[in-house]
């Protein structure tokens, strides 16, 4: 039978590949965007300012010497999940992300996607592309797309048993059985689960089995009950595979952005590390919005974990902050041991 080794979560946000001085071409986006989810409400970039006015002192957490003691810590946090994945050398990854319209948009968009095509590849970077995005997303992208197409193998028979063991616990799971494709050819996996690839695996050939969540689009997107839930048939898949393979399970993304939220990250890492359920599911809906839902992909791994004996270790957590607004990302780090 399969059995879980090892469990990681891991930010994936820009910042993490953008050098601190450049934090400031993110902040100029966030200058100029009308929508600012931030708890229960919408807010434009001036209102942000006055709604959080006497919270924190946001203009020195977004200083460069702030910025350059942050980076540093994220980068410190990445190294070590690096190396603790190496020294684990799993035979498969299996790693829960997102889309945010890069295989799915508005004709079809699952809640819950498995991919069981017999590889995937993560496609170099498209520079035309890269010209229609802002310059502190453009400088990111390398981060999560490779110099050239990168071909990495699928285990089918586990993502078809994920598959299969979700169908009987009642949920109704896209299967993605063919990497998608437009005129430019095939459209490469996801920045979610690119970042791994290539941030923590450093773009080794691990088989890699990618599940997909929406988080960011209504008007399905799971709760974060569900998607616990759902990770526990992951788990429970696994758990019954038939194969003997060793098996590491990633959590990319979150924890909240693209406005920080200090508190909601504390308190949900906190509860997971303490496998509180009740804390994690009493949380408003609304909380999770924009890169926030991502902290779902964070509650589907604690539910894929929760019949094992591994233990939830908070590497960092590092508000990662660049402008007057509090915008950024709580960046978390950690290790399920």
């Amino acid at each position: 039978m399969a059995k879980i080794v090892y469990g990681f979560g891991s930010s994936h946000g820009p910042l993490l590949s953008t050098p601190p001085e450049k934090w400031d071409l993110r902040a100029a986006d966030d200058r100029l965007s009308l929508r600012h989810p931030y708890r229960s409400k919408i807010y434009t970039f001036p209102e942000l300012v006055e709604a959080r006015r006497g919270e924190k002192d946001f203009v020195q957490d977004s200083s460069l010497e702030v910025r350059q003691e942050r980076h540093a810590r994220n980068q410190k946090a990445l190294d070590r999940l690096a190396a603790k994945l190496e020294q684990v050398n799993p035979d498969i990854v299996v790693v829960v992300g997102d889309d945010q319209h890069e295989w799915f948009f508005d004709d079809v968009q699952p809640s819950f996607t498995v991919y069981c095509g017999k590889d995937v590849v993560n496609t170099k970077i498209d520079q035309e592309r890269m010209k229609t995005k802002s310059p502190g997303i453009a400088l990111a992208m390398s981060a999560s797309q490779p110099p050239e197409d990168q071909t990495y193998p699928v285990p089918q028979s586990l993502a078809e048993w994920i598959i299969e063991q979700a169908i009987l616990d009642e949920f109704d799971v896209a299967a993605s059985m063919k990497q998608r494709a437009n005129e430019k050819g095939v459209i490469g996996i996801g920045h979610a689960v690119g970042f791994i690839y290539r941030r923590i695996l450093k773009d080794k050939p691990v088989p890699v089995v990618p599940i997909l969540l929406n988080t960011y689009f209504p008007p399905n997107q799971p709760t974060a009950k569900r998607c616990y839930e759902f990770g526990q048939s992951i788990g429970r898949a696994i758990a019954s595979w038939g194969e003997d393979k060793r098996v590491a399970i990633c959590a990319s993304g979150g924890i909240s952005h693209f406005v920080i939220d200090e508190d909601f990250d504390r308190r949900m890492l906190t509860a997971m590390q303490n496998r509180d359920t009740a804390a994690i599911f009493a949380e408003p809906h609304s909380m999770f919005r924009s890169g926030t839902s991502e902290t779902k992909n964070w509650i589907t791994v604690a539910g894929i974990l929760a019949a094992t004996d591994l233990r939830m270790n908070l590497i960092d957590y590092v508000p990662a902050c660049r402008s007057e607004g509090g915008t950024g990302c709580g960046m978390a780090f950690a290790s399920w041991e």
